[in-house]
């Protein structure tokens, strides 16, 4: 049993559903789950849906409309005959959505995002699976919501691990194709939808392949394989070959997008091997992420995080920064759901830099002013380097002004204004 994975901008129209069909034809597996994202940006438009439902509702059906239309495009060109199944499953599917939006009662946001912005995944899905048989691919169906279960925790959904092997090993046929989407699950008390957190596709797919014992795991995207920088933001990348659970999982945790951070773990439990590979060249080698050497070649690997923000505390009688006050700092973080991706303190100060995600900054920011002078620095970006050499942090400091620096032996941190 082998996992695929297609992510958003492999099947963001016409063409890339198409490509789909070439590659499980050129790999010529059967025994196989394909996990297929949203198609293109509409995640993105989703949750513009979202935000119009509790600001605008007249601009809320236009968003709405927006998504239709984009879809109704694809299956459009998909399929010759307008009285295909397909068009009144995905009618359905949107009657659905906008029965939701309009009977809903609860003002819980992270609760009315997963509802809302699952629709993408079970649309996306239902194409390609209706397309694989259209052209003789013979697959099943399946919705992940009966399948991966978890808790309440809206928008970052914990695993029932137990539960979850249990419905996976039941309901799904490995002698088959199976055609299910990432990022979405349930909840186990009353079936809502919940989600695993963004680019939660690739956690998808580790989930099934640690539940079945697959043979592999790959996931296909719009880039050879995993690169040591991101080419949107660096002008040279070189291709990483192989890279160790280990590396990746540092990777990851720093923030490298190819590779979701929760994805390596359960692959790592039972060594299945993770390919990263590229969707329009399947026949390429990609990048294996496994057992064996940490990095090949071994280079300098960049990653980027923009629109963070640096915040600085020390005690506003000059006393140590202890356990206790650091103590309390965490649990208002965690609170304010602020996803600190570095940490620096000496005696009397503690900087974090934090995502602010949830746009709590100000609120963060009220509570820290009860006990801390506190000053900090939006809009910035945090520059991480694992085995870095000292010409190459110069040329990323280059013109910019530096407020962080942290450094171990093999991972370089810097927190810069641009």
């Amino acid at each position: 049993m082998k996992v695929f994975k297609f992510g958003g901008a492999s099947v963001k129209d016409e063409e890339g559903v198409k490509n789909v069909l070439s590659v499980l034809q050129y790999t010529g597996e059967t025994k196989l789950v394909v996990i297929v994202s949203a198609m293109g940006k509409t995640t993105n438009n989703l949750e513009a849906v979202v935000a119009y439902y509790f600001s605008n509702k007249e601009e809320m059906k236009a968003a709405v409309s927006i998504v239709y239309d984009y879809h109704y495009k694809i299956i459009s060109g998909l399929f010759s005959n307008s009285s295909h199944k397909v068009f009144t499953k995905i009618s359905k599917l949107f009657n659905e959505l906008n029965s939701f939006l309009e009977s809903n009662k609860s003002s819980n946001h992270a609760f009315v995002y997963d509802q809302v912005v699952s629709f993408g995944e079970l649309i996306s899905t239902t194409i390609i699976s209706e397309y694989l048989s259209e052209k003789g691919m013979n697959n099943t169906f399946l919705d992940v919501r009966k399948c991966i279960k978890t808790n309440t925790d809206y928008r970052g959904a914990l695993v029932d691990w137990k539960e979850t092997q249990t419905q996976i090993k039941t309901l799904v046929n490995t002698d088959k194709i199976t055609v299910t989407q990432g990022f979405i699950a349930s909840e186990s008390s009353h079936n809502f939808t919940t989600t695993l957190g963004r680019e939660g596709s690739d956690y998808t797919a580790a989930i099934f392949g640690y539940c079945l014992n697959a043979q592999s795991v790959t996931t296909w995207k719009d880039v050879p394989g995993v690169l040591n920088a991101d080419p949107r933001y660096f002008s040279k990348t070189q291709l990483l070959n192989h890279i160790s659970y280990r590396e990746a999982i540092e990777l990851a945790f720093y923030g490298a997008s190819v590779i979701h951070p929760k994805t390596l773990q359960p692959l790592q439990r039972k060594e299945i091997p993770l390919f990263v590979k590229s969707f329009y060249h399947p026949e390429e080698a990609g990048t294996c992420v496994g057992k064996g050497v940490a990095l090949d070649p071994l280079i300098s690997c960049f990653i980027l995080k923009k629109n963070q923000v640096l915040i600085s505390l020390s005690s506003l009688d000059f006393s140590f920064m202890m356990e206790d006050n650091i103590g309390d700092v965490f649990k208002l973080l965690h609170q304010f759901k602020m996803k600190v991706n570095l940490i620096q303190n000496s005696a009397i100060s503690f900087s974090v830099c934090v995502d602010n995600k949830y746009d709590t900054l100000e609120k963060l920011l009220s509570k820290l002013r009860e006990t801390f002078s506190v000053s900090w620095n939006e809009n910035v970006t945090l520059y991480t380097i694992r085995h870095s050499s000292p010409t190459e942090i110069k040329n990323v400091l280059k013109g910019k002004e530096m407020l962080l620096k942290q450094e171990n032996r093999e991972t370089v941190q810097l927190v810069v204004k641009e």
